[in-house]
């Protein structure tokens, strides 16, 4: 069993940051082709690709277009004076230094400083909110607050995604002016979590002392302010987005959500329920994999296709009807039980009954379930489903809830990842991510949640929109936590949000992009749209990145798929069908039902 080291901390804690991070990760975003909107009612995609629009349940105001400006000079910027703000450096990026799918992104201006500098008086640790700017010479009279992912820590290359995987443009590369901060601690582990005020920045408090100053920022660089101001990102970075949508809605006109884990501090703790059920069905102790293999992986996700992947009307490898799937499949009927040993074409009666308890929703000790159910879908087969469950759960779970969640905190001194995943009690883990304390004032679900996140009436009612996505397959934060968030949402507005909020599921995939799926599609683009033209996207057109794919390839596209495959996603509850005709790679021969 390892021990896991600060170092080795730091090593993940840098792997997780660029997952559902900003900027460059891959993890983050983009444009396959490009989204077209109108404003009639046609729900099929068209032959050209892009969006298909519905007309609103309700008429709610449309923001109008920004406009945009000149960059005035950017080494004047140096000089730039916002209270509790140091601007450390002003450098004019020329066009070509940095790139998106190989093409050039304009000239901009990088800013970076950092706000609050600090020494705790907790920890000894010095701390700021460390953040970059880059303005683009030709604005467009927009503003982009990049959300990271991870535990934050450290202030990535501002470019601000668009969304899926393989990213083929940005927002920088677009006009905006962006934003990455490193959430208010410029540690690459969880320990950060013993400050208080630090736990309190990186849940929300960061984004109220960066808004303001970005803003007064632009103004001065351009002679004017934002016209229209956009939130957005995946992972934590989509808690991040939420957190936004309930605590900010005045500061920001549209909101790009993509696999939050906005009940972040539930959700490790039910990978660390998962991880101690894998461990108690492994053949080698401490190698959770060996407790569902990937041979037995892909048995299970290859029982869900045979009863799921026509439900759509098309045998295609995708799962698009998610919600008739769980009906349809039934993992101790569907999937053969072992009379002997375990040998990849069976599971034991024991695998049956954990896994099925895990993906019906983790348990606490009085077998209460504390945290959503996983749909079962295609995606469960691939690496990025098992790196989650099976390392993750042991090297990045544990540390968070151990230094940013409980009250009080664990001890940094020989703290083991893996032993605290593995012989931690569920029930001690909940009541202290839920406790408080003199020092720690708020608990885990007060600073890491959106407050009252089915009232997002103020959003609603000064035109603000958000657009909210999430992989079938993701194996970390489920599809159906924010599906029951949306439902609630609905529920909270006479049944139908869709004129100011809509969500879309990713078939197959896993944690903001991979798996079996299309993931590489432009939500930002039909946002803006959205929010200052009133054009709604009823979906949004998404291509798989198979071979030559100039966003980078998703080693996950099955080989008997079109490299270039199309799908429409659709806004829930609709699914895409197949038409019945035509070809069955292209997204114009399904509709949104």
């Amino acid at each position: 069993m390892k021990t896991t080291s600060a170092a080795s901390l730091a090593l993940v804690a840098t792997l997780l940051a660029a997952c559902g991070g900003g900027g460059s990760s891959g993890f983050f975003p983009t444009p396959s082709t490009g989204t077209s909107t109108s404003s009639g009612g046609n729900t099929t995609p068209p032959a050209s690709g892009g969006t298909t629009t519905t007309p609103p349940v309700e008429t709610l105001p449309v923001l109008g277009v920004a406009v945009g400006a000149a960059l005035k000079d950017c080494a004047s910027l140096t000089g730039f004076n916002f209270a509790n703000t140091t601007i450390t450096a002003a450098n004019s990026i020329a066009a070509g230094t940095l790139t998106v799918a190989g093409k050039s992104v304009g000239a901009h201006c990088q800013v970076t400083g950092s706000m609050y500098s600090r020494t705790s008086t907790v920890d000894g640790q010095n701390y700021a909110v460390g953040f970059e700017m880059r303005l683009p010479a030709n604005w467009n009279g927009r503003f982009f607050y990049q959300a990271n992912g991870g535990i934050d820590g450290s202030v990535v290359t501002a470019t601000g995604a668009v969304n899926g995987g393989g990213a083929l443009d940005n927002a920088l590369n677009m006009g905006f002016a962006v934003i990455s901060s490193d959430a208010g601690h410029q540690q690459g582990t969880p320990f950060f979590g013993i400050d208080p005020q630090a736990r309190l920045d990186y849940g929300y408090q960061a984004v109220a002392k960066l808004t303001p100053m970005a803003k007064a920022l632009i103004a001065s660089a351009y002679g004017k302010g934002p016209d229209r101001s956009y939130f957005g990102g995946c992972s934590n970075g989509g808690r991040h987005t939420m957190v936004a949508m309930s605590r900010y809605p005045d500061d920001y006109d549209g909101f790009l959500v993509g696999d939050p884990g906005f009940r972040l501090p539930l959700a490790a703790s039910a990978n660390i329920v998962g991880a101690q059920n894998y461990n108690a069905l492994a053949t080698t102790p401490g190698d959770l994999g060996t407790g569902f293999t990937a041979t037995e992986r892909a048995l299970v996700s290859n029982a869900v296709l045979a009863k799921c992947d026509a439900l759509d009307g098309a045998t295609d490898g995708l799962v698009q009807d998610t919600g008739a799937c769980q009906a349809a499949f039934n993992l101790d009927r569907d999937v053969p039980t072992c009379s002997g040993s375990r040998d990849g074409t069976c599971l034991s009666a024991d695998q049956k009954q954990r896994i099925g308890q895990l993906f019906a929703g983790a348990l606490d000790g009085n077998g209460q379930k504390f945290y959503s159910s996983f749909p079962f879908d295609a995606g469960l087969g691939t690496s990025g489903w098992s790196t989650w469950k099976f390392q993750f759960s042991l090297l990045l779970d544990p540390g968070a809830v151990a230094f940013i969640w409980q009250v009080p905190p664990e001890s940094p001194t020989g703290f083991s990842g893996s032993t605290f995943t593995l012989n931690s009690n569920i029930d001690t883990i909940l009541a202290k991510i839920t406790a408080t304390s003199a020092l720690y004032t708020e608990n885990s679900l007060s600073f890491m949640t959106p407050p009252n996140p089915s009232d997002l009436s103020k959003l609603k009612k000064r035109g603000a929109k958000a657009m909210v996505y999430h992989g079938t397959s993701d194996p970390i934060f489920s599809s159906d936590d924010t599906q029951r968030w949306y439902n609630e949402l609905m529920a909270a507005n006479g049944g139908d949000a869709s004129n100011f909020a809509r969500f879309y599921r990713v078939p197959g995939m896993n944690h903001c992009a991979g798996g079996p799926t299309t993931d590489q599609f432009d939500m930002l683009t039909p946002l803006v749209n959205w929010v200052e033209k009133g054009e709604i996207a009823d979906s949004v057109v998404a291509s798989a990145r198979g071979t030559g794919n100039a966003g980078g390839v998703n080693a996950d596209v099955p080989a008997s798929w079109a490299p270039d495959r199309t799908r429409p996603l659709c806004a829930y509850p609709k699914v895409a069908r197949y038409k019945g005709s035509g070809d069955i790679e292209k997204a114009e021969n399904f509709v949104c039902q």
